[in-house]
């Protein structure tokens, strides 16, 4: 499968680069040079896309959460000049999935990428009571009624979903929902339980997540 990638990055020189180095490593990419163009390309047939921060006429963080509330869950991978922890605390916090800083090797994104397409095509539990979730095309739905969910949100359900009603340990939960290396504490993933059970309750799903105090998390 050729992997549809899109590139949102303003400076042209860099961004003809990442396009030309992206379809050398064997993806699909397309590019888009702000904002408002990248929402505009952006679509369910997407696999993910590469997205600067700094960008002309929006921040990048932004671009992604407008990305999510329109229903599109593929992966996201920035690309900034900051370093800070705070930084990269906020791309994961506004949907992104991983974060790579300037400036950086091309094999590097291009591994980024596919780790971030593998950890998405492998949570793929068919059913689970009134859920569905479809791993390739990035979708859930509560009876038929697509869920609109970020990718963390999917893979931390998709998760939960495999476990069949077993407990799954927060541990395990923080892996899958995020890269390796990423700092996130409890209060984090607490928050992201918080929302995904505010979601399913509000599409009328008769599965909850519940928890068992030190243990972990369960879909029942």
């Amino acid at each position: 499968m050729c992997h549809q990638i899109l590139v949102v990055e303003d400076d042209h020189a860099l961004r003809d680069v990442l396009v030309r180095g992206l379809r050398d490593e064997g993806f699909n990419p397309r590019s888009a040079p702000d904002g408002a163009t990248a929402l505009r390309l952006a679509t369910s047939g997407l696999s993910a896309a590469v997205l600067d921060i700094g960008l002309p006429d929006a921040d990048g963080r932004d671009v992604c959460q407008a990305m999510r509330a329109n229903g599109l869950i593929f992966p996201v991978v920035f690309l900034t000049a900051r370093h800070r922890l705070e930084d990269r605390l906020s791309g994961f916090a506004a949907g992104g999935d991983d974060y790579l800083p300037k400036p950086f090797h091309l094999a590097e994104l291009a591994a980024r990428l596919r780790a971030v397409l593998r950890r998405t095509a492998s949570a793929s539990p068919a059913a689970a009571g009134d859920l569905t979730l479809d791993a390739v095309g990035h979708r859930c739905a509560v009876g038929g009624v697509e869920l609109a969910l970020t990718p963390t949100e999917f893979r931390l359900l998709a998760l939960l979903m495999a476990g069949a009603g077993g407990m799954v340990s927060r541990r395990e939960l923080v892996r899958a929902g995020w890269p390796e290396g990423a700092r996130v504490n409890d209060n984090t993933l607490d928050q992201y339980l918080t929302r995904l059970r505010r979601k399913l309750r509000l599409a009328g799903s008769a599965l909850a997540i519940t928890t068992a105090r030190g243990v972990g998390h369960r879909l029942t």
